[in-house]
């Protein structure tokens, strides 16, 4: 748990809930938060399996993957041809697209060309290839403050990455599905206080309010888990993944769009795949054990 990635305090929160669940049902944990010493830790340790709760880079990219690989340590969730695929948006839906998932088109650009023109029509959305948890994602509208074109003095993910995918912005409502194991578990509806679903109204108690299971009708509900579940095969996911919509509720099941696939969701107390778990009955300590059995 833990690194250094823009997600280092989420994953620590979601390593603390997990270990604490191992040791209730009778484990032995060693709680490790990573540095740059991450090879000799785990030669020391020599567990019988690692709970992989780290979040973006480099534990969801396939770089903690492929060292444990050479290592022979066994660990949960995606390995590293899945993790490296999954976390950049672009190399998703080359993978996806070509199977009927419907994506939203886009195209990858330098931030610098976005100081004098805009990539896309407005609006539209920019975002980091391969960060998670909205890290960085910015909406640019006609009447938004960040400039026509873009100013270089303006906050934005454009002074952070060199690169940025832009795609259309959909308009409607946030849905996402949680898949564990070979199943979809329900469809939960994000609805923010204010603003769209970013880091913040992710991981602050009170900013988002969450409907589980989400009030649609059951072809767009259907829809949603039948192109998670099937993005999880794809990709060739272990473990829990969860997939993200947005869903343009005046055009029906044509207006369902498949955002991302995150391959290490958050097991926080405000995270959606213990959420959805425990609607299917399933307690957080059970949700825990079932992702270690996999990957054993």
């Amino acid at each position: 748990m833990g690194g250094w990635s823009a997600e280092r305090e989420v994953s620590l929160t979601s390593g603390a809930g997990v270990a604490d669940a191992l040791e209730s049902l009778g484990h032995r944990v060693t709680r490790i938060d990573m540095d740059r010493n991450i090879a000799q830790v785990l030669e020391a340790v020599r567990p019988d399996v690692v709970f992989n709760a780290l979040h973006g880079t480099p534990g969801e990219d396939g770089t903690v993957q492929g060292l444990m690989d050479l290592m022979g340590i066994r660990y949960t969730h995606s390995g590293l041809e899945t993790s490296v695929i999954a976390i950049d948006k672009e190399l998703t839906k080359m993978v996806l697209v070509p199977h009927g998932i419907r994506m939203p088109e886009g195209k990858i650009v330098a931030s610098e060309t976005l100081f004098e023109a805009d990539p896309i029509a407005r609006p539209y959305v920019l975002k980091p290839v391969n960060e998670g948890s909205s890290v960085g994602v910015a909406i640019v509208t006609d009447h938004g403050n960040h400039g026509n074109p873009i100013a270089r003095g303006s906050a934005g993910p454009w002074n952070e990455f060199e690169r940025l995918l832009a795609e259309p912005f959909i308009k409607g409502r946030e849905l996402t599905v949680a898949v564990l194991g070979d199943e979809a578990l329900a469809l939960t509806e994000l609805q923010p206080k204010s603003g769209f679903y970013d880091y913040d109204a992710k991981y602050t108690d009170g900013m988002t309010e969450h409907v589980c299971p989400a009030a649609v009708p059951d072809d767009v509900r259907d829809a949603a888990m039948t192109m998670a579940l099937q993005a999880h095969r794809l990709l060739g996911c272990k473990g829990a993944s969860r997939s993200d919509f947005r869903w343009d509720d005046e055009q029906g099941v044509a207006g369902l769009y498949l955002l991302e696939v995150n391959t290490q969701p958050g097991m926080t107390p405000l995270s959606l795949v213990p959420e959805q778990a425990r609607y299917r009955g399933m307690s957080y300590p059970e949700l825990v054990s079932r992702i270690v059995e996999e990957a054993l």
